[in-house]
Parts: structure tokens; C-alpha cells; sequence
């Protein structure tokens, strides 16, 4: 009898004395993971707002083939909620409390253990680098109860040590899911139709091919500027006309403006002058996607005109019709190029 008093006496210190070194361990955690992508702000977070997206990149799904996901009412902005069940990874739950547009998003998580569920802040901070890129920081923080901290240590892993993995596989996978997204193009020729023309604003300068794109914007917004300045009425969305295009050597050149409803004389010395595109049959093909495709997009065009047996009108100009701005619209997969290509 003595033996077994002693045994209950042992391990009610055990008890004790394990209690006491729960109670004092510090349940306080903040951990995060940080990742810079090569998109804009807004993109990313879109991406990360609706919840309807992150079974493409989410820890959790990628970690296991059999979770059931489950959503809320509302699958974006404060409101919205997702989860999960799995035998193998244990349930959750991740419900969006607060959203600053495009700057961050603050979420309340709750992860089964062991025998105790683990509720939490899920934060995610999104600022603007160089480039249009993207610092993304995607965090947790908060205080376990006396049960949490018991949980972790009969798992022999901490929150952190299991989080945080998942929390830098999901950045690096939500990267490539926006990356292929914002790659995403489509072109269609959508045959031959009639362009009214008229006159235009523009101004003139030769350049590598390759440097075409990057001078095109900066000449588009200095004719806008003059118009506005002048009092000149804009119609339409800019454009850029291609006056030669010289393959062999690399070089182009081109006029960007846009379109007005009458002729302007401009002074003699003015960069900006005004012009006149006739009424005139052309090839119409659309591109939707980053310009990065103009060079398929103007080859299945030309493809198009020698399969059908068109002819090209050598006296006129082709040209480019941008229907979006990248400073309007973030995503380049959403860019909306016409091009047109004078037929007789």
C-alpha cells in the first residue's frame, strides 16, 4: 500500500510539475515569410482576397490529395470563409475580418491539434517595389491557451515549425500561379472590316524594333498632354502607325497619338502635328494579352491575308489600337490590342 501511495504521490508532482511548466512557457508567437513577385500589387492582392483561388496554391491542398474544401456565403472581401478537412493534415478554418485595398488583408485561422484547435491572426502585407513588383508578407500571430501549449509539445513541433514551411511553399506557389495567369494570351482574326479613319494628333520617332514598346508610351501620353493643354478634343484610344518597318536592320518608324474630330494646325515648330487616316478596308486582329505576343499576333494576320488570298494595301500604314492602359488595367492577360493592316 505504501508502494502505491508513493506512486500517486509521484505522479501527482509529475502532474503538477508538468502543469506548472506549461502554465509558464510563453504562448505568445509571430512568425512570417516573405517573398518579392514579379506583379503588380493590385494582382497579387486580388489573388490572395478570393478564396475561390487558393486551392491552386494554398499549403494545405498542395500537401494532401484527399481535403474537402468548403466555402462560406461569400468567397472575397470581409466575410468570406474557407476551410478544410483532412484525416491526414488535421481541419481549418480561415475567415477574412478586415481588407485595405491593395495593402493588406487581416484573417482569423483556427488549425485542429491534437487535442486542442489553435485560433490566430493571419495577416498579409502587400507593398509596391521597383519595377511593379511586389513584397508579399504572409504572417501569423497570437496567445496559445493553457491547452494549445500542451497540444505542441505532445506533438514535439511548434506552431512555427509547422507553419512556417507551409507559409513559404504557398508564396512560392501562388508566384508561379499569378506568373501563368498574367501570361495567359489569346489572338483572333477577325476578318476584313471597314475603318472610318480621320484625322488624328500625333508625333513621329525611329527606333529599334525592339525598343518600340518602350518608346510608344511616353510618346502617347506627350500628345495627350499637348491635346489637353490645347483644348483639343481626344476620340477614341491611342494608336501607333507604323510608317517603316525595316526587319533586316532592327529598326522602325512610327507615329503614336490619337484620334480628333477635325483638322488642327499646329505651329511650325510644334512636336505634335496633326494628320489624316483615309476611310479604308483593313484586316482586323485582336490580341488579348501582354504585347510581349504582338509579333504572333501580326504574323497570324499576315498568315491570315496570304491563306485567303488578300492583298495588302502598300500606300497605307498598319497600325495599333490600344482599347486598355497598363496604368488602368493592372493585369496583362486583360490587355486589349487591335491591330489593323490596310487591304485592298
Amino acid at each position: 500500500m505504501k508502494i502505491f501511495k508513493y506512486l500517486l504521490f509521484l505522479i501527482l508532482i509529475v502532474l503538477i510539475g508538468g502543469s506548472i511548466y506549461v502554465a509558464t512557457k510563453d504562448g505568445d508567437y509571430k512568425f512570417e515569410e516573405t517573398q518579392v513577385f514579379n506583379a503588380p500589387q493590385e494582382i497579387v492582392f486580388n489573388e490572395v482576397n478570393n478564396f475561390k483561388n487558393w486551392e491552386y496554391w494554398d499549403p494545405w491542398n498542395q500537401e494532401s490529395d484527399h481535403l474537402i474544401i468548403s466555402y462560406g456565403d461569400t468567397l472575397k472581401g470581409e466575410g468570406a470563409l474557407f476551410s478544410w478537412e483532412s484525416n491526414e493534415l488535421g481541419d481549418g478554418k480561415i475567415t477574412t475580418i478586415e481588407t485595405k485595398p491593395f495593402k493588406e488583408i487581416i484573417q482569423k485561422i483556427t488549425l485542429s491539434q491534437t487535442f486542442a484547435n489553435t485560433t490566430g491572426k493571419m495577416y498579409w502585407k502587400f507593398e509596391t517595389q521597383e519595377n511593379n513588383q511586389t513584397k508579399v508578407t504572409w504572417g501569423m500571430e497570437g496567445k496559445q491557451s493553457f491547452k494549445e501549449k500542451l497540444s505542441f509539445i505532445l506533438t514535439k513541433e511548434s506552431l512555427p515549425q509547422i507553419m512556417r514551411p507551409k507559409l513559404e511553399k504557398g508564396l512560392s506557389k501562388m508566384e508561379k500561379v499569378i506568373t501563368n495567369k498574367m501570361n495567359q494570351y489569346s489572338i483572333s482574326v477577325d476578318g476584313v472590316v471597314n475603318h472610318g479613319g480621320g484625322y488624328y494628333m500625333y508625333t513621329t520617332t525611329a527606333s529599334k524594333i525592339s525598343q518600340v514598346s518602350e518608346k510608344m508610351r511616353p510618346m502617347i501620353t506627350e500628345v495627350a498632354n499637348f491635346m489637353k493643354a490645347q483644348n483639343i478634343e481626344r476620340i477614341g484610344n491611342p494608336f501607333v502607325i507604323y510608317n517603316e518597318w525595316n526587319q533586316s536592320n532592327g529598326s522602325a518608324i512610327f507615329s503614336a497619338g490619337y484620334f480628333t474630330p477635325s483638322e488642327v494646325i499646329t505651329p511650325l515648330d510644334a512636336d505634335v502635328l496633326n494628320g489624316n487616316m483615309p476611310n479604308q478596308k483593313v484586316l482586323k486582329t485582336v490580341l488579348k494579352g501582354k504585347y510581349d505576343n504582338l509579333e504572333e499576333a501580326w504574323n497570324k494576320a499576315y498568315d491570315y491575308i496570304d491563306k485567303n488570298g488578300l492583298e495588302v494595301a502598300e500606300e497605307s500604314k498598319p497600325f495599333e489600337v490600344y482599347l486598355t492602359s497598363p496604368e488602368e488595367t493592372p493585369n496583362p492577360a486583360d490587355w486589349v490590342t487591335n491591330i489593323y493592316i490596310p487591304v485592298n
